[in-house]
């Protein structure tokens, strides 16, 4: 009984947590997307009370039409930063991990190092790059004919791109050197011994092997992407490019501490998280897809 017992007595801790920060949460962000609150007297000031709003909340969000095309603007961020960024986290990681490779150590902890700088920070520390007449890069650009504006609304986008890549694409090569090194050296030596030069170990070996960890790596960066909150926050003093409602999540943060709107606010969230699944379930299919076709 003892021995049964000990795991959950160990486990206990992590699982009071995990309901208390995650499960709950959810269920309860599921249940404010079905209520309305509705407020009496001209201010609200007689009181509120929260009544049963069926899928009204859900209805009205997805014929929000901003909200909408944050969604939109979202995917099309997805489809263009996380391919650029899985690219080059791979290429690191296989010019990392391969034989010719110099103090691989050293430069794994210099491409990883951006992701240890918290978000706001780095946010911070780019937004410097980016606003004209503090910008070294406006500055040179300008001085070679390019006028740029990071901050405006047609780029600001791509601006932010740019920092996210730069600040997970170590973290993803780590992920990906981790499956590279469980790949057992006997493969290298027959592939070697039949003649295979270093393209041919690439393409037939380490890219089939490392599939695992891609797609882990892209599953992730599509719940990141959704889930863009804090560079677009932070930026949004700076460019008049990024509204309220300039990603889902900032859209959910202003109807939920804007506007007042909970149930709003928590149908959106919900979506958003469907929307994470979805997606993620989509890049799972391919993936399985691709791979009965090899």
């Amino acid at each position: 009984m003892r021995s049964k017992a000990a795991p959950w007595i160990l486990m206990a801790p992590f699982l009071v947590l995990f309901i208390a920060t995650m499960i709950v949460p959810v269920i309860m962000a599921v249940g404010y997307s079905f209520t309305r609150v509705q407020r009496s007297g001209l201010l609200g000031e007689d009181g509120t009370e929260s009544t049963f709003a069926g899928f009204s909340n859900y209805a009205a969000a997805l014929s929000n039409q901003n909200f909408i095309e944050s969604i939109g603007r979202m995917m099309l961020f997805g489809i263009v930063q996380v391919t650029v960024m899985i690219v080059a986290a791979t290429i690191l990681a296989l010019l990392l991990e391969s034989a010719a490779a110099k103090w691989p150590g050293l430069f794994r902890s210099t491409y990883f190092l951006p992701y240890g700088i918290p978000g706001v920070i780095a946010t911070i520390l780019w937004s410097f790059l980016y606003i004209p007449g503090l910008s070294p890069i406006v500055d040179v650009l300008g001085w070679m004919g390019i006028e740029i504006d990071f901050l405006g609304p047609n780029v600001v986008l791509w601006s932010i791109a740019n920092i996210v890549t730069w600040t997970y694409t170590g973290y993803n090569m780590l992920i990906i050197i981790a499956q590279l090194k469980a790949i057992p050296g006997e493969l290298y030596e027959a592939a070697r011994i039949d003649g295979a030069g270093a393209m041919k170990i690439v393409t037939s070996i380490q890219l089939p092997l490392i599939r695992p960890a891609l797609m882990l790596t892209i599953i992730f960066s599509i719940i990141g992407t959704l889930q863009l909150f804090a560079e677009p926050r932070l930026l949004q003093t700076m460019s008049s490019g990024i509204t309220t409602e300039y990603t889902p999540n900032m859209s959910a943060y202003a109807y939920a501490f804007q506007y007042n709107e909970i149930g709003m606010a928590a149908a959106q969230a919900v979506i958003i998280a469907v929307s994470a699944f979805v997606l993620s379930a989509i890049a799972l299919g391919v993936s399985s897809w691709a791979e009965r076709k090899r």
